[in-house]
Formats: C-alpha cells, sequence, structure tokens
C-alpha cells in the first residue's frame, strides 16, 4: 500500500513507503515490454525516471494553479507562475499552454490604480 500525501505547497510519497516504490520500479521486468536490444532497454528505464519527475512537476504544477485561484493572492499567482515557466522550460507542458496558464493567473492579480493622468507628449509631430 503506497499513501501520497498532497498538501497545497508540496506532493511526496511518505518516506517510509518511498524505498519500497524505488525498489519495485527497479525491479520491473523489462523483456516483457518491447524493447530487445540493451540500449532500448536503458532507454526505457530513462523514459520511466522522466515519466515519474514530469508527473512531480505537473501535479506541483496543478496544486500552485488550484490554490492560486481559490486564494488569490499576490504571493500564490506568482509561484503559480513560476511553476508554469520551470515545466515548460523543461518541456514537460507545452509553451502555449504555459502561455495560457500564465494568462489567467495573471487576470487575478490586482490592478494598480494610478491617480496620475498620463498627457500626451508634446514631442510628436502632428502631420496635416
Amino acid at each position: 500500500m503506497i499513501i501520497i500525501k498532497v498538501a497545497a505547497e508540496r506532493t511526496e510519497v511518505c518516506w517510509e513507503f518511498k524505498n519500497r516504490l524505488i525498489d519495485f520500479m527497479l525491479k520491473v521486468d523489462y523483456t516483457t515490454l518491447m524493447p530487445v536490444t540493451k540500449t532500448a532497454k536503458r532507454a526505457l528505464r530513462g523514459s520511466f525516471q522522466k515519466a515519474k519527475i514530469n508527473k512531480v512537476i505537473i501535479s506541483k504544477l496543478e496544486i500552485a494553479v488550484r490554490t492560486a485561484k481559490k486564494h488569490p493572492s499576490k504571493e500564490s499567482i506568482l509561484k503559480a507562475i513560476s511553476l508554469a515557466d520551470k515545466a515548460s522550460k523543461k518541456h514537460t507542458i507545452h509553451k502555449n499552454k504555459a502561455a495560457r496558464i500564465k494568462s489567467t493567473l495573471a487576470k487575478l492579480l490586482p490592478k494598480k490604480q494610478s491617480t496620475l493622468k498620463v498627457k500626451p507628449s508634446s514631442k510628436t509631430k502632428k502631420h496635416g
């Protein structure tokens, strides 16, 4: 039995079960799967490792986006935007998806209301 704790800040497997999970992942019989050559088997092991890491990155991002939408504070929104950037940089999610996430989160940021009125510049030439 594997217990996974999901917190607002992080997702991690309980330490007491972490070693069992790693042992299970390493003892997978790769001979029953498609690869035949040594390098293909090595590539399959690498892809399993990358899939595990990508799952953690995506779950952290989803949790951060959910908390930012539920409780829109500046810190939570900026943290979620940062995680979206990191996920797109590692090619875990597509860059356009990261842009969509950042766009929806940026709309939640409080608007700056300035009392100053912008005057048009006197240096601009009028044609006519």
